[in-house]
């Protein structure tokens, strides 16, 4: 996964003296999950509709699938499937007749684009009411019915614009599980817009932090951790006895540990690294029992929060 599907460089949207987007610049690789993540009014639904070609942009350039968004905006489309947050579909047709119109319209003949629809219908988990109203549809069942017609012309890239938005905890489940499963099965590019957290830390690959028009840092879990938590990514918890001042002073010795604190029978140590396995050892080699070890990550939940206290404390600047 190195080739790089979406491409944006320096991209600024302005209205009037508002700056929406400004300067944003990304890069997207060819089969990953890319969570963009911030809070609502930040500047995602702005940025997506310019890599779309639907809006253009005050200054900077976007490339989908190697073709220039603001230039070809209808070469972008035909790659390019798109969910917005609360799809439309004609409620006085069937889910089916609803997908084989949607098919009929990208040129698919008419036996063909039937047996595309049922095809995606059983994908999505949506072939048992295929010949229902779709007026008569949940709200996640619409979801899904917009995850299969977005795929109706065999997409490159599709980008969901808040696709769990309204759906209870149970759907959400379904429509996550469904966005990884079709990533993996179809080999498809997800560009996924949320302000919910740990949703989108359950299945991207990679996560964009956007803030005030403003990508303020991007990158895996680790990533992230790394370069917000600094001398502390790892937290990890050591249960043994004893704990001796032979073991305290030689874990504290060992490359990557900056701290340790001591609570009854535990050791927590505060590392730059994962040193588990050396800890481990250590402890049965000078004689301690070891009941239980644990490693913390942070989550994406942690992230989030401490960059906005380090915004207002003016500690991450390097991001």
């Amino acid at each position: 996964m190195t080739e790089a599907i979406i491409k944006i460089e320096n991209l600024t949207k302005q209205y009037d003296d508002q700056i929406v987007v400004e300067q944003l610049s990304l890069s997207i690789k060819k089969g990953e999950i890319f969570g963009l993540l911030g809070p609502n009014g930040a500047g995602k639904t702005t940025t997506i509709l310019m890599l779309l070609g639907l809006s253009e942009p005050t200054a900077g350039r976007v490339y989908v699938c190697g073709i220039d968004s603001t230039r070809n905006p209808i070469e972008v489309k035909q790659k390019v499937g798109y969910l917005p947050d609360d799809v439309g579909f004609y409620s006085n047709m069937t889910g089916l007749e609803n997908l084989v119109y949607t098919a009929r319209l990208n040129g698919l003949e008419k036996n063909e684009a039937e047996k595309r629809a049922r095809y995606l219908l059983t994908k999505v988990n949506l072939i048992d009411v295929a010949h229902k109203k779709a007026g008569k549809y949940s709200r996640g069942m619409r979801q899904r019915l917009g995850l299969a017609d977005v795929l109706i012309k065999n997409p490159e890239v599709i980008i969901l614009d808040e696709p769990t938005l309204g759906i209870d905890p149970e759907g959400v489940r379904d429509i996550l599980q469904l966005i990884k499963q079709l990533n993996r099965e179809e080999q498809i590019t997800v560009l996924l817009s949320s302000h919910h957290l740990h949703q989108v830390q359950q299945i991207c690959d990679r996560v964009g932090i956007f803030v005030s028009g403003k990508l303020i840092a991007e990158g895996n879990m680790d990533t992230l951790a790394r370069k917000l938590f600094l001398q502390d990514t790892f937290t990890i918890h050591v249960k043994c006895h004893p704990i001796s001042e032979k073991l305290r002073v030689a874990v504290k010795q060992l490359p990557y540990v900056n701290k340790i604190e001591i609570e009854d029978d535990t050791m927590i140590i505060y590392s730059k690294e994962d040193v588990s396995a050396q800890i481990s050892h250590m402890v049965i080699e000078l004689g301690s029992r070891l009941y239980e070890i644990q490693k913390k990550n942070f989550g994406l939940d942690e992230i989030y929060h401490r960059y906005f206290e380090g915004r207002e404390s003016d500690e991450v600047k390097h991001l």
